[in-house]
């Protein structure tokens, strides 16, 4: 049987706001196999984006085990979680966060920046991961000159263009009309499917849901139940 790309065991995560204890995660336990798309769904401060950056290597558990792709994440810090998240993590935002000043090209080709490759390999991944996202043909076009369906898709190339078996979406359609909502979530499907990416995206929109494979619903921090999509 092969083993979870994502293994969560009790993870917990708290901090510390004055004299109160503040617990957004708490001893959630979760697998996720490779290739799924999974959607989390839950009210504000559920605890939805806490798991996600947790996932993502953005933030580290307070207690419990996180295992990705056979890596146990809880012993990894500072540089180390840096380097680990650069190569196994691309992370979609809501706004795109894309640099204004660099084309579509600069702004997909940012993460390998950090990358010991030379000019034409770079260039051959970014041009390869615009391709992916059907952009080829605006790769040198500025966010200001895109649409926003457009912007979100330069965000996913640069999600993509280190290849990184992990995706991690935080409404990445919360700023999209229909129609390029539906356009997004196909793309993210097709990833799936076709590159075998494992995706987890939070989404407060039941119709989002839909598209992925599974989707789990928090509260205060706990998994309540699977909801059908």
């Amino acid at each position: 049987m092969t083993s979870p790309l994502i293994s969560c065991r009790k993870l917990t995560k708290h901090y510390h706001k004055g004299a109160e204890v503040v617990t957004p995660l708490a001893e959630l336990d979760l697998e996720v196999p490779q290739g799924e798309f999974l959607a989390l769904m839950g009210p504000s401060g559920s605890g939805k984006t806490t798991l996600l950056n947790l996932l993502a290597g953005i933030d580290t558990p307070s207690s419990g085990h996180l295992e990705i792709a056979g890596i146990a994440m809880e012993k990894r810090k500072g540089r180390t979680l840096a380097a680990w998240r650069a190569s196994h993590v691309g992370y979609i935002f809501q706004l795109y966060h894309l640099i204004p000043v660099l084309s579509a090209f600069e702004n997909v080709e940012l993460p390998l920046l950090l990358k010991p490759l030379g000019r034409r390999e770079r260039r051959e991944r970014v041009e390869e991961a615009l391709a992916l996202v059907a952009l080829a043909d605006r790769m040198h076009h500025f966010p200001r000159e895109l649409s926003g369906g457009q912007e979100q898709r330069v965000a996913i190339a640069r999600a993509l263009v280190a290849n990184p078996p992990l995706l991690v979406a935080d409404e990445p359609t919360g700023d999209l009309d229909r129609e390029s909502a539906e356009s997004i979530l196909s793309l993210l499907r097709s990833l799936t499917k076709e590159q075998k990416k494992t995706i987890v995206m939070v989404t407060h929109d039941p119709r989002a849901a839909e598209a992925a494979d599974r989707c789990l619903h928090l509260e205060k921090g706990r998994l309540l139940e699977e909801v059908s999509t």
